[in-house]
């Protein structure tokens, strides 16, 4: 299995308009953090989880010339701006693109892209077929997903296990019972926003308490803000097990 970080920051990542700090104006491409998400390869299928803003110069930066669907852990639009961008895919790959959602973020994803599901078949748009996610194993293509229920605050989201390999965004709360599910994953990437406080994301202290209870294997953070430090500085902070993940990082699981 073959996994692609495509962007690990957030809305206030970099470069931040008007900011002067360090990581801001860094030169090293590893502080240079488009919009979380990640792509998943696994034998013959291809998909990407959510589909931010930044979605267009992630897939043409990676070479993408091949999606199987798109699967989306809740309805932030840093998250979901990018949907737009699969009729791409449609054209390329000559099909309608399988959409993985909860029924929340579908009623959200129709909200906000109200043209893409109006009865109007207007010549060009994107052509997406809805699936939805609720708490039990399921099948894309060669993978097999098992989500896994965290919480943004009060917004339930959903994080995905698929094989050893475990991805966590936009989360502050795991229960016992979905860490169960977690662990044993050879690979888990965490959010990491920043060091102070945060209503709705585990802080960079506490991702790391959180990384050694899961004790995975390796431990990546994500969803960083320029707040934390640059990438240099905080891998000198960070033990062998726990890296910082970087737009562009490649990585392989057995």
């Amino acid at each position: 299995m073959k996994i692609t970080f495509l962007g690990t920051g957030t809305s206030q990542g970099v470069p931040l308009i008007g900011c002067t700090c360090k990581v801001c104006t860094s030169s090293d491409k590893k502080d240079n953090r488009l919009r979380s998400s990640v792509m998943i390869e696994y034998k013959n299928t291809n998909i990407v989880i959510d589909t931010g803003p930044d979605f267009r110069q992630q897939m043409l930066r990676e070479k993408v010339t091949k999606l199987d669907a798109v699967v989306f852990t809740h309805e932030h639009k840093d998250h979901t701006a990018g949907l737009d961008e699969v009729r791409a895919f449609n054209f390329i790959n000559q099909m309608v693109m399988p959409v993985y959602a909860t029924e929340r973020v579908q009623e959200a994803l129709k909200r906000e892209f109200a043209y893409i599901f109006a009865d109007l078949d207007y010549p060009g748009i994107p052509k997406i077929q809805l699936h939805s996610i609720y708490d039990d194993e399921f099948a894309v293509g060669d993978m097999q997903i098992q989500p896994i229920n965290v919480l943004h605050y009060k917004l339930p989201v959903k994080a995905f296990r698929i094989g050893n390999f475990t991805y966590i965004t936009d989360a502050n709360f795991i229960s016992e019972e979905e860490k169960a599910k977690i662990k044993g994953s050879e690979v888990v990437v965490i959010n990491a926003l920043r060091r102070n406080e945060h209503i709705s994301h585990f802080t960079f202290q506490e991702a790391i308490d959180l990384a050694n209870e899961l004790k995975a294997k390796k431990t990546y953070f994500t969803h960083i803000s320029h707040q934390l430090g640059t990438h240099e500085e905080v891998t000198l902070e960070l033990p062998e097990h726990i890296e910082l993940a970087y737009d562009g990082l490649h990585i392989e699981i057995s």
